[in-house]
């Protein structure tokens, strides 16, 4: 079987090649404009991928409740809501966006997740004999702290005592027909293509002024 590490790449290779990015046929002084485009499914399967195996149990509640919402409102019209993009303007034009419990505040929390998850491979990359709770402490400080209110925090503290040890966690991680030195370049692999999905979507979050949203 593939282990996590390995679907995520083929989901990312996959919509890497159909493209996120369509050219409009009109110029607005000289420069090209662009639309960026977010498919809804490539981009839940993929938040899927990351949440099957025991190392993110310290996010998996937040991050399946998130997909669930955006999973609702595609399946109320797959014709109009195959794009993230979309869903973020229509919650936008109507006052929506940042009330509540709302798909672009779920598209938010997810992003900040993959960012979560970029973060925590590096550092195993690096060193394989990290402390793994050391690790995700250094990883929520840069990625998700910044963001997360008391209440956040202390339900982070609690999901962290569920975190495997490093050994474990990699283990998890290796395909059975795999080896240490295979995972570190599959990792690294996932790594980069993980990172322009990123930058596509803090800039999309940028756009609608979701970049600063907080949590309680």
């Amino acid at each position: 079987m593939a282990s996590e590490i390995r679907s995520a790449i083929e989901e990312l290779s996959s919509a890497a090649e159909k493209g996120g990015v369509k050219p409009e046929a009109k110029k607005d002084g000289g420069d090209l404009q662009t639309t960026i485009q977010i498919p809804i499914k490539p981009f839940l399967s993929l938040c899927n991928i990351l949440i099957q195996g025991q190392q993110w149990l310290c996010l998996r509640q937040d991050i399946n409740q998130n997909i669930q919402r955006l999973e609702l409102i595609h399946d109320s019209d797959p014709l109009i809501y195959w794009d993230v993009v979309e869903i973020l303007k229509k919650e936008t034009s109507e006052g929506k966006a940042k009330k509540g419990p709302t798909c672009s505040k779920a598209f938010v929390w997810l992003t900040r997740s993959l960012d979560f998850s970029v973060a925590l491979l590096k550092l195993l990359v690096e060193d394989f004999e990290k402390n793994m709770e050391q690790a995700v402490e250094e990883s929520y400080i840069i990625t998700l702290k910044p963001w997360h209110g008391w209440i956040s925090s202390a339900a982070y503290k609690v999901a962290l005592k569920l975190v495997p040890d490093t050994k474990c966690l990699i283990d998890i991680l290796k395909a059975k027909d795999g080896d240490y030195d295979m995972l570190k370049k599959e990792m690294q692999t996932l790594i980069s293509l993980l990172v322009p999905v990123l930058k596509r979507n803090y800039d999309t979050m940028r756009t609608y002024g979701l970049d600063k949203l907080k949590s309680t």
